[in-house]
Protein backbone atom coordinates (compact mmCIF):
# COMPACT_ATOMS: atom_id res chain seq x y z
CA UNK A 1 0.00 0.00 0.00
CA UNK A 2 1.44 3.00 -1.03
CA UNK A 3 1.82 6.38 1.75
CA UNK A 4 -0.13 9.08 1.96
CA UNK A 5 0.74 12.33 0.11
CA UNK A 6 0.76 14.07 3.96
CA UNK A 7 1.72 12.88 7.21
CA UNK A 8 -0.59 11.31 10.00
CA UNK A 9 -1.98 14.00 12.17
CA UNK A 10 0.17 11.92 15.05
CA UNK A 11 3.48 12.95 12.89
CA UNK A 12 2.82 17.05 12.49
CA UNK A 13 4.95 18.89 14.90
CA UNK A 14 3.73 22.06 16.34
CA UNK A 15 5.37 25.12 16.44
CA UNK A 16 7.03 27.09 19.66
CA UNK A 17 5.05 30.03 20.52
CA UNK A 18 5.59 33.10 23.37
CA UNK A 19 7.78 31.53 25.85
CA UNK A 20 8.49 28.67 24.53
CA UNK A 21 9.89 30.30 21.01
CA UNK A 22 11.49 32.89 23.15
CA UNK A 23 13.62 29.83 24.88
CA UNK A 24 13.95 28.25 21.80
CA UNK A 25 15.58 31.00 20.02
CA UNK A 26 17.82 31.61 23.32
CA UNK A 27 19.06 28.34 23.14
CA UNK A 28 20.14 28.22 19.64
CA UNK A 29 21.70 31.61 20.18
CA UNK A 30 23.75 30.10 22.90
CA UNK A 31 24.85 27.29 21.26
CA UNK A 32 26.33 29.04 18.54
CA UNK A 33 28.22 31.22 21.01
CA UNK A 34 29.70 28.36 22.63
CA UNK A 35 30.27 26.73 19.40
CA UNK A 36 28.11 23.44 20.50
CA UNK A 37 26.94 20.95 18.33
CA UNK A 38 23.26 19.58 18.87
CA UNK A 39 22.02 16.29 17.49
CA UNK A 40 18.87 17.82 17.37
CA UNK A 41 19.94 19.78 14.86
CA UNK A 42 22.32 17.58 13.02
CA UNK A 43 19.85 14.79 12.92
CA UNK A 44 16.56 16.95 12.25
CA UNK A 45 14.85 15.94 14.99
CA UNK A 46 11.21 16.52 14.89
CA UNK A 47 10.81 17.66 18.31
CA UNK A 48 13.57 19.85 18.12
CA UNK A 49 11.46 22.65 19.14
CA UNK A 50 9.53 21.13 21.63
CA UNK A 51 12.27 20.50 23.53
CA UNK A 52 14.40 23.56 23.14
CA UNK A 53 11.21 25.47 23.59
CA UNK A 54 11.00 23.78 27.30
CA UNK A 55 15.00 23.82 27.50
CA UNK A 56 16.61 20.41 26.88
CA UNK A 57 18.56 19.56 23.90
CA UNK A 58 21.17 17.10 23.33
CA UNK A 59 25.15 17.94 22.86
CA UNK A 60 27.31 16.26 20.13
CA UNK A 61 30.83 16.09 20.87
CA UNK A 62 33.85 15.16 19.08
CA UNK A 63 32.64 17.17 15.65
CA UNK A 64 29.81 16.72 13.64
CA UNK A 65 31.51 14.54 10.44
CA UNK A 66 30.66 10.88 11.14
CA UNK A 67 32.90 8.71 9.75
CA UNK A 68 30.21 5.97 8.77
CA UNK A 69 27.45 6.64 6.17
CA UNK A 70 24.16 5.08 7.89
CA UNK A 71 21.19 5.01 5.30
CA UNK A 72 19.10 6.89 8.25
CA UNK A 73 20.96 9.19 9.36
CA UNK A 74 21.39 13.16 8.02
CA UNK A 75 24.33 13.89 10.00
CA UNK A 76 27.24 14.81 7.88
CA UNK A 77 29.55 11.73 7.01
CA UNK A 78 33.30 11.93 6.10
CA UNK A 79 36.81 11.81 7.07
CA UNK A 80 37.66 14.20 10.45
CA UNK A 81 41.18 12.94 9.97
CA UNK A 82 42.25 12.57 13.67
CA UNK A 83 41.01 16.11 14.41
CA UNK A 84 39.65 16.71 18.42
CA UNK A 85 39.47 19.54 19.99
CA UNK A 86 41.58 19.01 22.92
CA UNK A 87 39.86 22.13 24.85
CA UNK A 88 36.34 20.17 24.12
CA UNK A 89 35.52 18.23 27.81
CA UNK A 90 36.56 21.82 29.18
CA UNK A 91 34.88 23.94 26.99
CA UNK A 92 31.34 21.72 27.23
CA UNK A 93 31.67 21.33 30.75
CA UNK A 94 31.84 25.29 31.86
CA UNK A 95 29.04 25.62 28.63
CA UNK A 96 26.94 23.54 30.75
CA UNK A 97 26.70 24.62 33.67
CA UNK A 98 26.35 27.88 32.58
CA UNK A 99 22.63 26.61 31.51
CA UNK A 100 21.73 25.46 34.59
CA UNK A 101 20.52 22.06 33.08
CA UNK A 102 19.17 19.13 35.39
CA UNK A 103 19.81 15.97 33.17
CA UNK A 104 22.00 16.07 29.69
CA UNK A 105 22.67 13.77 26.79
CA UNK A 106 26.53 13.74 25.27
CA UNK A 107 26.37 12.16 22.07
CA UNK A 108 28.88 11.65 19.77
CA UNK A 109 29.19 10.62 15.60
CA UNK A 110 31.43 7.65 15.02
CA UNK A 111 34.78 8.22 15.19
CA UNK A 112 36.81 5.37 13.77
CA UNK A 113 39.79 7.53 12.60
CA UNK A 114 40.40 7.54 16.21
CA UNK A 115 42.40 4.61 18.11
CA UNK A 116 39.76 4.52 21.01
CA UNK A 117 36.73 5.59 18.85
CA UNK A 118 36.71 8.96 21.45
CA UNK A 119 36.39 6.83 24.60
CA UNK A 120 38.74 8.87 26.37
CA UNK A 121 37.44 12.29 25.01
CA UNK A 122 33.87 11.19 26.35
CA UNK A 123 35.07 9.92 29.92
CA UNK A 124 36.83 13.77 29.67
CA UNK A 125 34.06 15.64 28.70
CA UNK A 126 31.82 13.83 31.34
CA UNK A 127 34.43 14.31 34.17
CA UNK A 128 34.71 17.90 33.20
CA UNK A 129 30.51 18.06 33.25
CA UNK A 130 30.59 16.57 36.70
CA UNK A 131 32.75 19.04 38.25
CA UNK A 132 31.78 21.99 37.27
CA UNK A 133 27.83 20.48 37.87
CA UNK A 134 27.89 17.84 40.45
CA UNK A 135 24.37 17.52 41.01
CA UNK A 136 23.88 17.46 37.01
CA UNK A 137 22.86 13.79 35.38
CA UNK A 138 24.33 12.50 32.11
CA UNK A 139 23.66 10.14 29.91
CA UNK A 140 26.21 9.35 27.30
CA UNK A 141 24.99 8.33 23.87
CA UNK A 142 27.74 6.76 22.15
CA UNK A 143 28.96 4.35 19.05
CA UNK A 144 30.22 0.86 19.06
CA UNK A 145 33.88 1.24 19.38
CA UNK A 146 34.55 -1.02 16.92
CA UNK A 147 33.49 -3.88 18.99
CA UNK A 148 36.60 -2.92 21.87
CA UNK A 149 35.53 -3.80 25.08
CA UNK A 150 38.66 -1.83 26.46
CA UNK A 151 37.15 1.25 24.83
CA UNK A 152 33.56 0.87 26.99
CA UNK A 153 35.27 -0.05 29.72
CA UNK A 154 37.60 3.07 29.59
CA UNK A 155 34.24 4.85 29.79
CA UNK A 156 32.30 3.31 31.83
CA UNK A 157 35.02 3.18 34.79
CA UNK A 158 36.95 6.87 33.90
CA UNK A 159 33.90 9.02 32.91
CA UNK A 160 31.32 7.23 35.22
CA UNK A 161 27.88 8.33 33.51
CA UNK A 162 24.59 8.25 34.75
CA UNK A 163 23.18 6.82 31.61
CA UNK A 164 24.96 4.60 29.25
CA UNK A 165 23.01 4.28 26.27
CA UNK A 166 23.70 2.83 22.49
CA UNK A 167 21.27 2.53 20.19
CA UNK A 168 20.74 -0.66 18.03
CA UNK A 169 18.33 1.36 15.46
CA UNK A 170 16.69 -1.11 13.42
CA UNK A 171 15.60 -4.69 14.03
CA UNK A 172 18.17 -7.53 13.26
CA UNK A 173 16.81 -8.39 9.56
CA UNK A 174 17.40 -4.83 8.72
CA UNK A 175 20.97 -4.05 9.77
CA UNK A 176 22.71 -5.18 6.61
CA UNK A 177 20.24 -2.81 4.04
CA UNK A 178 20.12 0.54 6.75
CA UNK A 179 23.00 1.12 8.92
CA UNK A 180 26.77 1.19 7.77
CA UNK A 181 28.72 -2.17 6.69
CA UNK A 182 30.67 -1.81 9.64
CA UNK A 183 28.06 -1.71 12.23
CA UNK A 184 26.87 -5.24 13.73
CA UNK A 185 23.45 -5.78 15.54
CA UNK A 186 25.24 -8.61 17.60
CA UNK A 187 28.28 -5.96 18.27
CA UNK A 188 25.68 -3.62 19.50
CA UNK A 189 24.26 -5.80 21.94
CA UNK A 190 27.37 -6.70 23.03
CA UNK A 191 28.18 -3.01 23.92
CA UNK A 192 25.65 -2.17 26.08
CA UNK A 193 26.02 -5.90 27.94
CA UNK A 194 30.02 -4.82 28.55
CA UNK A 195 28.47 -1.22 29.97
CA UNK A 196 26.17 -3.52 32.29
CA UNK A 197 29.11 -5.76 33.50
CA UNK A 198 31.71 -2.83 33.89
CA UNK A 199 29.44 -0.97 36.26
CA UNK A 200 26.59 1.13 34.20
CA UNK A 201 23.81 2.25 36.51
CA UNK A 202 21.39 2.19 33.39
CA UNK A 203 21.69 0.92 30.24
CA UNK A 204 19.36 2.49 27.31
CA UNK A 205 19.22 1.87 23.64
CA UNK A 206 16.58 2.58 20.57
CA UNK A 207 14.67 1.08 17.88
CA UNK A 208 13.53 2.64 14.62
CA UNK A 209 10.17 1.23 12.99
CA UNK A 210 7.95 1.97 9.49
CA UNK A 211 11.27 1.44 7.90
CA UNK A 212 10.71 -2.43 6.55
CA UNK A 213 10.64 -4.76 9.98
CA UNK A 214 7.12 -6.79 10.90
CA UNK A 215 5.88 -6.61 14.35
CA UNK A 216 7.01 -9.99 15.56
CA UNK A 217 10.60 -8.68 14.56
CA UNK A 218 10.57 -5.94 17.09
CA UNK A 219 9.36 -8.14 19.80
CA UNK A 220 11.99 -10.61 19.34
CA UNK A 221 14.43 -7.64 19.26
CA UNK A 222 13.28 -6.44 22.40
CA UNK A 223 13.27 -10.46 23.61
CA UNK A 224 17.16 -10.16 23.07
CA UNK A 225 18.02 -6.39 23.83
CA UNK A 226 16.49 -7.54 27.83
CA UNK A 227 18.63 -11.06 27.88
CA UNK A 228 21.38 -8.54 27.85
CA UNK A 229 19.65 -6.57 30.93
CA UNK A 230 18.67 -3.40 29.23
CA UNK A 231 16.97 -1.69 31.23
CA UNK A 232 15.24 1.44 28.78
CA UNK A 233 14.24 1.15 25.25
CA UNK A 234 12.43 3.62 23.17
CA UNK A 235 10.69 3.19 20.03
CA UNK A 236 9.54 5.59 17.72
CA UNK A 237 8.93 6.38 13.62
CA UNK A 238 11.53 6.34 11.24
CA UNK A 239 11.17 9.68 9.16
CA UNK A 240 12.99 10.26 5.70
CA UNK A 241 15.53 12.94 6.49
CA UNK A 242 16.51 13.46 2.57
CA UNK A 243 15.46 11.64 -1.01
CA UNK A 244 19.03 10.24 -0.92
CA UNK A 245 17.56 8.24 2.84
CA UNK A 246 16.42 5.31 3.24
CA UNK A 247 12.39 5.39 2.53
CA UNK A 248 9.89 4.99 4.46
CA UNK A 249 7.65 1.76 4.67
CA UNK A 250 4.82 2.23 6.51
CA UNK A 251 3.52 5.04 8.79
CA UNK A 252 2.82 3.21 12.57
CA UNK A 253 -0.26 3.80 14.24
CA UNK A 254 -0.58 5.18 17.96
CA UNK A 255 -1.72 1.80 18.84
CA UNK A 256 0.58 -0.75 17.63
CA UNK A 257 3.24 1.65 19.72
CA UNK A 258 1.21 1.60 22.66
CA UNK A 259 1.18 -2.19 22.05
CA UNK A 260 4.80 -2.33 21.72
CA UNK A 261 5.07 0.07 25.15
CA UNK A 262 3.06 -2.65 27.08
CA UNK A 263 4.77 -5.64 25.48
CA UNK A 264 8.34 -4.47 27.06
CA UNK A 265 7.23 -3.69 29.84
CA UNK A 266 6.15 -7.08 30.49
CA UNK A 267 9.42 -8.33 29.10
CA UNK A 268 10.88 -6.53 32.39
CA UNK A 269 12.40 -3.30 31.01
CA UNK A 270 12.38 -0.82 33.88
CA UNK A 271 11.32 1.90 31.26
CA UNK A 272 9.94 2.17 27.57
CA UNK A 273 9.07 4.98 25.70
CA UNK A 274 7.50 4.24 22.55
CA UNK A 275 5.29 6.74 20.19
CA UNK A 276 5.23 8.14 16.59
CA UNK A 277 7.67 11.10 17.57
CA UNK A 278 9.87 9.29 20.61
CA UNK A 279 13.80 9.32 19.76
CA UNK A 280 16.51 8.15 21.66
CA UNK A 281 16.89 11.83 23.77
CA UNK A 282 13.57 12.49 23.75
CA UNK A 283 12.60 13.90 27.22
CA UNK A 284 10.67 11.72 28.62
CA UNK A 285 12.63 8.37 28.85
CA UNK A 286 15.25 11.24 30.08
CA UNK A 287 12.58 12.42 33.13
CA UNK A 288 11.82 8.96 33.77
CA UNK A 289 15.27 7.57 33.90
CA UNK A 290 16.38 10.43 36.21
CA UNK A 291 13.49 9.40 38.69
CA UNK A 292 14.85 5.83 38.19
CA UNK A 293 18.76 7.63 39.54
CA UNK A 294 17.36 9.92 42.14
CA UNK A 295 14.98 6.93 43.32
CA UNK A 296 11.76 9.13 42.82
CA UNK A 297 8.67 7.02 43.67
CA UNK A 298 6.13 7.20 40.93
CA UNK A 299 4.36 5.40 38.69
CA UNK A 300 5.21 4.83 35.35
CA UNK A 301 1.74 5.83 33.51
CA UNK A 302 1.65 8.81 35.45
CA UNK A 303 5.13 10.15 35.20
CA UNK A 304 4.89 9.38 31.22
CA UNK A 305 1.26 10.44 30.97
CA UNK A 306 1.41 13.56 32.34
CA UNK A 307 5.27 14.18 30.11
CA UNK A 308 7.51 15.40 33.13
CA UNK A 309 9.21 17.68 31.65
CA UNK A 310 13.33 19.00 32.25
CA UNK A 311 13.35 22.70 31.95
CA UNK A 312 16.13 25.28 32.22
CA UNK A 313 15.61 26.79 35.91
CA UNK A 314 15.99 31.06 35.51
Amino acid sequence: MPLPERKPAWLRVRLPAGHNLKRFQGLKDRFRELDLHTVCEEARCPNIFECWGEGTATIMILGDTCTRGCRFCAVNTGDPGGLVDPREPENTGRALAGMDLAYVVLTMVDRDDLLDGGADHVARTVQRIKEHSPKLLVETLVGDFRGRRRDVDLLVGEGRPDVFAHNVEVVPSLQRRIRDVRCSWDRSVEVLRWAREAGANVTKTSLMVGIGETEAEVIEAMQRLRAADVDVLTIGQYLRPSPKHAEVQRYVEPAEFADYERRGLELGFKFVASGPLVRSSYRAAEAFIKGILVGVDQPIADRYGRKPRLRVVG
